[in-house]
């Protein structure tokens, strides 16, 4: 971790604004996330967590003064956790697909693609996989965090370009902008992956620096792609989960009882108001690109088919370097593929037959 972070959290640390037990009725709480407020989980923190937790704590005798930082006030899209693991930050959203290194566990669904579309069917399913496999929460631990349940998953992957799609042989030599993991939904396809953001894309389009993005619609729309990559090709890779709600573990240990019941309970409204809004702006996503200029078409089932099955074997890549490193990865995808099926989801590819 930089020196300066580390001289900041000491500093933190000694002023007694960390791992302190808060015995006043005032408990001041920072809680960071990179993007700005414009993304549903972010907005989620200040409409649904926020209150959610005063609500909870009223009559406790506790109270929280709240600074929000977003939009890379406090920390860039990527630099949530180092925040939280040094004080910097008591809460946060940490978006988990930009951490497959640190969090690779929490990064499963980004290796199973072409699974399902439902973001609540893979909330849950990651959540339970929380409950039963003690390395996921272990993982948040190992950075002195504290997995507060549930989180965000993101709607229904598509790919947006700035030329037509109907099959993966058009991608040939193409610049494919992805979020972390999702690059490996480009091997074997002919394009180039190239790791990116929504914070990036436009201009990286723009530009010239990339033809297209794998993308979602409910963020795509309000960030005007469409006027840059007009052609929207759904794709169906599925929803992912991206990022959970976690505090400081070092002050969420050192907090009364009530406080980290109402931290809890502000967690699980936040993914259901979050997932409620999502299903509801997909539609309109959609439309609102369409009459922004864009061309929409959907991958036949066919071709979505010879996609997945030009894809290497990541799954299996995926699973057996986490095992290398003494974590459950495979045990992990495991679990999450049989959660898809008991759930009914229809596979294009069952990525545990390996």
């Amino acid at each position: 971790m930089k020196s300066t972070m580390r001289l900041t959290a000491m500093a933190a640390l000694l002023a007694g604004s960390v791992a302190i037990p808060a015995h006043a009725d005032d408990i001041t709480v920072t809680v960071v996330n990179g993007h700005p407020p414009v993304f549903l989980w972010v907005k989620h923190l200040t409409e649904t967590f926020i209150p959610t937790v005063n609500e909870a704590l009223e009559g406790s005798g506790h109270t929280i003064t709240w600074s929000e930082a977003y939009g890379g006030t406090l920390a860039a899209v990527g630099g949530e956790l180092e925040a939280i693991e040094d004080g910097l930050a008591e809460v946060g959203v940490v978006p988990t697909v930009f951490e497959p290194t640190a969090l690779p566990l929490q990064n499963v669904t980004y290796f199973t693609p072409f699974g399902t579309s439902d973001p609540q069917i893979v909330i849950s399913a990651i959540d339970k996989l929380h409950q039963d496999i003690p390395g996921m929460i272990e993982s948040w631990e190992s950075y002195n965090a504290e997995y507060l349940g549930g989180g965000f998953a993101l709607d229904n992957y598509l790919m947006m370009t700035n030329f037509p799609v109907d099959s993966i042989d058009d991608l040939q030599g193409r610049k494919i902008g992805a979020p972390g993991p999702a690059v490996n939904w480009l091997e074997g396809t002919g394009a180039v992956g190239v790791a990116g953001n929504l914070t990036t894309y436009y201009n990286d389009i723009q530009t010239g620096v990339f033809d297209g993005a794998i993308v979602f619609p409910t963020a795509a729309a309000p960030a005007k792609l469409q006027e840059v990559a007009p052609h929207v090709l759904i794709t169906n890779f599925g929803a992912q989960y991206a990022g959970s709600l976690v505090a400081n573990k070092d002050w969420y240990d050192a907090q009364p009882e009530e406080v980290q019941n109402a931290l809890r309970a502000g967690a699980a409204a936040y993914t259901d108001a979050y997932i409620a809004e999502q299903n509801a702006r997909v539609e309109a996503a959609l439309k609102q690109m369409e009459d922004g200029g864009a061309t929409i078409t959907e991958l036949s089932d066919e071709e979505r088919a010879k996609w997945a099955a030009a894809l290497p074997q990541i799954a299996d890549v995926w699973a057996k370097n986490a095992d290398g490193q003494g974590l459950a990865g495979s045990e992990v995808l495991e679990a999450y593929i049989g959660q898809l099926k008991d759930a009914g989801v229809s596979l294009a590819r069952d990525w545990s037959q390996r």
